[in-house]
C-alpha cells in the first residue's frame, strides 16, 4: 500500500513502502533513447579509463543520486545507513545522541535535536556545524560515515566540535550516548493546562495525540483551561498521521488537499464528527523547525479558526514525497504531489505565518544564529504563488512585549519563553467550564 511521506530531511524521516508497478512506465521515445545512449558512452569511459577501477554498483548508485538531486532537495535514493535511518525513524531505537542531521558542502549540519536527548540536554542547536567528532575531524566524510561515528552503545562518551555561526571559537561539547527510543508524543499539565508535544509524525501519533487529550483531562480529573500544541523542530512524517492528528480536534471540514502533475490529479481529506479537545482553546507553537506534516496540521487548524497560531513562521515545505522499496534494501523517495492546506494556501517557501508573532527571546542565540528554511535549499521547488519576499523578511523593530534579556527571564524562572507566552495568553481567557468526570467524544 502506498503512503505518502512528508519530511524536512533525509535522516529524520519515515519510511512507507510500495510496490513498483510496470503499468506506469511511460513510453520511451527517440529523443531518450539517445540520452541513454550518452549516459552509457560516459559510464564506459569511466569504467575503461578512470585513474582506479571502480565497480558498477558505485557508479550506477552515483548516477541515480545525481539524477534525482536535479530534482529537488527531498527526492533520493536510500541505501545503506540512510535506509537503515528511515526504518529506525519509523518504529525502531538506537543508541546515540539524538540529532537529525544533513549535509551542506562537505559539512555536516545539524537540522534539530531531538527533545530531552544528549544533544538537546548538551545545547546542540539547528543550524549548528560539526566538524570534529572525538577530536577527529569529519568534514569531506561522508554523511552516513558521521552518523555511524556519532552512534554508539548507551552509556559511551562522546566528544562533539561545533561550528555556531555567529560565535568566533568552535565550541566543545561533552555528551554520554543514550538509547534514543522514537517517542511521537509526549504531554504534561502546567497551571490548569494540557501542554502536548508532538516529536514527530510517526506511526500511531494521531492515536497518541488522542490519548494525551483524555490523558490530561483524566489527570485533572475535569477540562482543562486549554491545550498547547507544541510543533516547534517537528520535521513531519507521514500525511495520514498528520491528518489523524488535526483530526482529534475539529467537527468536520477539510485538513488537507494534495495536488499532482495532472489538474484532475487531487486527493482530498476531511475531519470526522468529534472534537477531542471540546471546543476548548488550542494553541499551536510553531518555528523555522516545524516542517511539512507539522504545517498541515498548523494550517488545518489555522484556516478552521480553531487554534491560535504563535510562534515564528514555519519551515515552508509544500511537498509531498513517495517511498518506493526497490528490494535490497533500497528505496525511492519521490516528489509526487504538493499540497494545500483547507483554504487552497500552499506553504511551500512562505511556510505558515502565526497569528501572534512571539520571538525565542529565552534563547541567548535567537538574534545571531542564521533561520533555516526550505528556501534556502538548493532546486527546491518554486510556489506557484510567486511569494512576496519582502512581507516575509523578519521584522527588526523591537516589541516592548519582547525586549526583556535571557538573562532577566532566567531569573524569573521561564527557560522557554514562547511556551510561557502561550500558558498565559491561554491563562487569559478565562476558566473553561469545570466538570468532574469527562465522557469520551463519539465518532
Amino acid at each position: 500500500m502506498s503512503r505518502a511521506f512528508l519530511q524536512a530531511t533525509a535522516i529524520a524521516a519515515v519510511l512507507a513502502i510500495v510496490p513498483i508497478g510496470t503499468s506506469a512506465m511511460a513510453a520511451v521515445d527517440t529523443d531518450t533513447y539517445r540520452e541513454i545512449d550518452q549516459f552509457m558512452d560516459v559510464f564506459n569511459r569511466v569504467k575503461a579509463d578512470y585513474v582506479d577501477k571502480v565497480d558498477d554498483k558505485t557508479l550506477i548508485k552515483g548516477a541515480i543520486s545525481g539524477m534525482l538531486a536535479a530534482l529537488d532537495p527531498h527526492s533520493a535514493y536510500e541505501t545503506g545507513l540512510d535506509y537503515d535511518n528511515l526504518r529506525i525513524q519509523t518504529s525502531g531505537s538506537y543508541g546515540g545522541l539524538g540529532l537529525s542531521v544533513t549535509m551542506e558542502d562537505g559539512a555536516v549540519k545539524v537540522i534539530t535535536p531531538q527533545k530531552d536527548t544528549p544533544a538537546w540536554r548538551a545545547g546542540v542547536k539547528s543550524g549548528d556545524y560539526i566538524t570534529h567528532i572525538n577530536g577527529k575531524l569529519i568534514y569531506g566524510d561522508t554523511l552516513d560515515e558521521a552518523i555511524t561515528e556519532m552512534r554508539g552503545p548507551p552509556g559511551s562518551k562522546i566528544v562533539v566540535t561545533l561550528i555556531r555561526p555567529g560565535h568566533d571559537k568552535p565550541i566543545e561539547l561533552s555528551m554520554v550516548r543514550e538509547r534514543i527510543v522514537q517517542q511521537p508524543v509526549k504531554w504534561e499539565v502546567k497551571n490548569g493546562i494540557g501542554v502536548i508535544n508532538i516529536l514527530t509524525f510517526s506511526e500511531n501519533t494521531g492515536e497518541a495525540t488522542k490519548a494525551a487529550i483524555l490523558g490530561i483531562e483524566k489527570s485533572l480529573g475535569h477540562a482543562p483551561l486549554g491545550y498547547i500544541v507544541d510543533l516547534r523542530d517537528n520535521g513531519g512524517g507521514l500525511r495520514d498521521e498528520a491528518v489523524n492528528v488535526a483530526d482529534n480536534f475539529l467537527n468536520y471540514g477539510e485538513i488537507v488537499s494534495e495536488r499532482g502533475r495532472e489538474k484532475s490529479d487531487i486527493q482530498r481529506f476531511y475531519a470526522h464528527n468529534g472534537d477531542y479537545a471540546r471546543g476548548l482553546p488550542v494553541i499551536v507553537l510553531t518555528n523555522p523547525g516545524t516542517a511539512s506534516a507539522s504545517e498541515i496540521v498548523a494550517g488545518a487548524l489555522q484556516d478552521h479558526h480553531r487554534a491560535l497560531i504563535m510562534g515564528e513562521r514555519s519551515f515552508g515545505k509544500g511537498s509531498v514525497q513517495t517511498v518506493l522499496d526497490l528490494g535490497n534494501s533500497t528505496a525511492l523517495r519521490l516528489t509526487t504531489s504538493r499540497y494545500y492546506t483547507p483554504s487552497g494556501r500552499s506553504v511551500q517557501e512562505g511556510g505558515i505565518e502565526p497569528d501572534i508573532k512571539v520571538p525565542q527571546i529565552s534563547d541567548v542565540d535567537y538574534k545571531t544564529r542564521p533561520v533555516f528554511r526550505e528556501d534556502d535549499l538548493r532546486r527546491h521547488l518554486i510556489n506557484e504563488v510567486k511569494a512576496d519576499n519582502s512581507v516575509l523578511e523578519e521584522d527588526t523593530k523591537t516589541d516592548p512585549r519582547f525586549a526583556a534579556t535571557p538573562e532577566q527571564l532566567k531569573a524569573k524562572g521561564i527557560d522557554d519563553f514562547q511556551l510561557d507566552y502561550a500558558l498565559k495568553t491561554i491563562g487569559r481567557l478565562g476558566a473553561a467550564p469545570q466538570v468532574a468526570s469527562v465522557a469520551p467524544v463519539k465518532r
